[in-house]
């Protein structure tokens, strides 16, 4: 092979590789942002009891990490439904859907309260919770159907992202009490709205 070709090849491989890792760090930032509020609610429950034992972070992270994993599924179905009648401003849909939840956990940031959870981990008490932080990631799936993303790996990224963070979170809770929810909320809001910005920029440039 002429050495010219030769570097053209390796030129396209470094191209494809680069593209590939990009991909997996936006999946990686956006599983991150969406994480956030279920993490949040764990640094609650942290604050909730007086000794934490395996079986609360099994609880939080299996509960939380499931639901972020389940919902984007169902969200990328609904999404196929209506792919084809949008494609034309999937982009868009895109961008409004990452950049109102995310400024929606800006907003939640601000807020000075903190919030002593409940110190029940019973199915009870964690299934309202683990719905009521993952509906951002139902609409982050109806996104990703629009991008025509692989679902099944983004929704297994953000449910083990999201179950790793959640017992994190119920540690720093139960050490540091609300110090870093607000912080971590806020730096999950910014993370979706620049995700959405250059999912935007992408397909308009």
């Amino acid at each position: 092979m002429p050495k010219d070709e030769r570097r053209m090849v390796k030129l396209f491989n470094f191209f494809v590789i680069f593209v590939t890792v990009m991909g997996i760090v936006e999946l990686i930032l956006i599983a991150i942002g969406l994480s956030m509020d279920a993490f949040a609610v764990a640094i609650g429950k942290g604050l909730s009891v007086n000794k934490i034992k395996i079986g609360h972070a099994t609880s939080v992270a299996v509960w939380f990490g499931g639901f972020q994993a389940l919902m984007p599924i169902i969200g990328y179905f609904l999404g196929v439904s209506f792919a084809s009648l949008v494609e034309s401003i999937d982009h868009w849909i895109a961008f409004c859907l990452l950049g109102f939840i995310g400024f929606n956990m800006i907003h939640e940031s601000l807020s000075k309260s903190c919030e002593r959870g409940n110190s029940d981990f019973s199915a009870k008490q964690m299934f309202p919770l683990a719905v009521a932080t993952s509906i951002d990631a139902l609409a982050v799936g109806v996104s990703l159907a629009f991008l025509k993303e692989p679902i099944f790996a983004a929704a297994t990224t953000i449910g083990i992202t999201t179950a790793m963070l959640s017992a994190v979170g119920l540690y720093i809770g139960h050490a540091f009490g609300c110090r870093y929810k607000s912080k971590a909320e806020f730096m999950g809001g910014a993370v979706l709205i620049l995700i959405g910005i250059k999912i935007l920029v992408e397909h308009t440039l």
